[in-house]
Formats: structure tokens, C-alpha cells, sequence
């Protein structure tokens, strides 16, 4: 004869194993991001003056909420942080109405770059989803550091 499981043993096994299951993957690194699809904090600021309008990228901040309202570069969107599923689904409905060939421009600036765990995830989500213009601003200390204080456009 089978014994069945008490439900308070069983909810007690799955609250242990459960979160292991359905782990997101470890950090991915944003070293995985191609060189070629990095731009320099000095290189953006004239893409985006006013007489560029029509060739602007979007630019997109991919890190945390509290980080970008403290400071973020002047005209960026929040859209997520790419390390969470919910993020990547921000970022998803931020560039729906885009054409696949829009210039975009993904920042975080959270941590160092080798750190970050949101600009890679957000890269593959974008490319993945067949976004062939995606540059990726290289921020290798932080954004206050390489940006704000460099005297580049910030928006508080």
C-alpha cells in the first residue's frame, strides 16, 4: 500500500527545491558582449544634440529603477532591469513599436562592467529578438563616474 505524502512534508520539499528549479541562469557576463557593439560615453552626447533629432538612437536604461531616477542620461527610458524575467518583458513592450533596424542604445552603469548583471541579458534579449542596430555604452566603473561626472547630459 502507498503512504501519500503529508501536504505540510510536500510544501516543505518544494519551498527547498523549487526556487533551485526554476533559478534564472547565473550572471552572464557583459565581457560576452562584442567589441564592436561598444560605445564610448564621449561618443554619445552629439548623437544626441538637437540637430540630430531625426538620427537620434533610443536610448534605453536596462538597470535599476532607483538608479535611474537619481540620474540618468538626458531623454533615456526606463525600460527594466534585463537580470529580471520581469525586466526583459519591460524591455520587450519598450521597443515593440521600433523597427528592427532602430539605432538603440543600452545602458546600466550599476557597477563595474564586469560585474553588471543587466546589460548582457538585455543585449541577447534585443538581438534575439531580431534588433540589428544595438550598441551597448560601455561603462566600466559606474554611471556616476563615467557619466554624471564627466559633465555629460543628465536628467534627474
Amino acid at each position: 500500500m502507498k503512504r501519500l505524502v503529508p501536504f505540510a512534508i510536500f510544501s516543505a520539499i518544494l519551498a527547498i527545491t523549487a526556487p533551485r528549479a526554476f533559478a534564472q541562469p547565473s550572471h552572464v557576463s557583459a565581457s560576452t558582449i562584442p567589441t564592436d557593439r561598444l560605445m564610448q560615453p564621449a561618443d554619445l552626447p552629439p548623437l544626441l544634440a538637437p540637430s540630430n533629432a531625426e538620427k537620434a538612437p533610443v536610448v534605453l536604461q536596462v538597470g535599476s529603477r532607483i538608479f535611474y531616477t537619481e540620474a540618468h542620461i538626458h531623454g533615456s527610458i526606463y525600460a527594466g532591469a534585463g537580470s529580471q524575467p520581469s525586466g526583459l518583458a519591460m524591455l520587450e513592450k519598450a521597443v515593440a513599436a521600433f523597427p528592427k533596424d532602430k539605432f538603440i542604445v543600452l545602458y546600466c552603469g550599476c557597477c563595474p562592467w564586469n560585474r553588471c548583471p543587466n546589460i548582457a541579458p538585455a543585449f541577447d534579449r534585443l538581438r534575439t529578438l531580431g534588433y540589428t542596430n544595438v550598441k551597448v555604452l560601455y561603462i566600466p566603473n559606474n554611471f556616476g563616474d563615467d557619466w554624471v561626472s564627466k559633465g555629460h547630459p543628465t536628467d534627474k
